[in-house]
């Protein structure tokens, strides 16, 4: 069963990632009680062969299914189905959307802001040429690595370890929504440019500018996660904001 070129059910049929085929996959069979409540998903190597998909796109799915509060993965005994639909917001390490969305819009937005007038000859060095390696990137666990090394980079810029402690102390989840919305959503290009727009926002030195580019990236990162949600069903949708609706 190769879901790799699977389309979605819609008047007009959009081409799906394989990540994304294999998610509808599981959650169709999810819901179809094929796998019902308390049962353990077979392992990552049946999956793979009946699927005919890599590990990697199979792990994404997986993880996906957690976020939308589906599966429990307990470490050395599987995956377990723990509800036949979504059952909320979206969790990225243990943090709602909503409740992610709201913090990161008041650490990362000032934060952007003070990098701008703190910046030094190096950090935007650092951050340039972490972009262009984002931009050249194929592989989704390697740029949804770079994606927060970028984020905690701008919190360095600030010149603030505080605002860098907080960075990391989220890291996980950021990387986990980061990996959600670009299986998804398909962000990596638009997010890519919205990491740029920022670097060059920080090079001008203008803390207004600098604001106004983190501004927009998130508010296009919250608009994602509505339009995912709201497309997957999963019950309450965080607004715009990354309040809860």
């Amino acid at each position: 069963m190769n879901l790799s070129d699977s389309q979605t059910a819609d008047s007009v049929p959009r081409r799906v990632s394989a990540m994304e085929a294999v998610l509808g996959h599981l959650r169709g069979a999810i819901g179809r009680g094929e796998y019902a409540v308390g049962d353990k998903l077979p392992s990552e190597a049946e999956l793979c062969r009946r699927l005919e998909v890599s590990r990697p796109v199979l792990r994404e799915a997986l993880r996906a299914l957690q976020t939308m509060g589906l599966t429990v993965s307990r470490t050395g005994r599987g995956t377990f189905v723990v509800s036949a639909g979504p059952v909320g917001e979206p969790t990225f390490g243990g943090y709602t959307a909503g409740d992610l969305m709201e913090v990161r819009r008041h650490v990362e937005i000032p934060v952007a802001g003070y990098a701008a007038v703190r910046r030094t000859p190096e950090d935007l060095d650092r951050l340039t040429r972490l972009v262009d390696r984002m931009e050249r990137e194929r592989d989704t666990t390697a740029w949804v690595a770079m994606d927060t090394v970028f984020h905690l980079s701008v919190a360095q810029a600030a010149r603030n370890p505080v605002f860098r402690r907080v960075i990391e102390e989220i890291r996980d989840a950021l990387a986990r929504q980061s990996a959600f919305l670009d299986g998804l959503g398909g962000r990596r290009a638009q997010s890519d440019r919205e990491h740029r727009a920022v670097v060059e926002a920080l090079a001008g030195g203008s803390a207004h500018d600098a604001t106004g580019a983190m501004t927009h990236h998130l508010d296009r990162v919250g608009t994602t996660l509505t339009a995912i949600v709201r497309r997957e069903g999963a019950g309450r949708t965080p607004r715009e904001d990354g309040t809860k609706a």
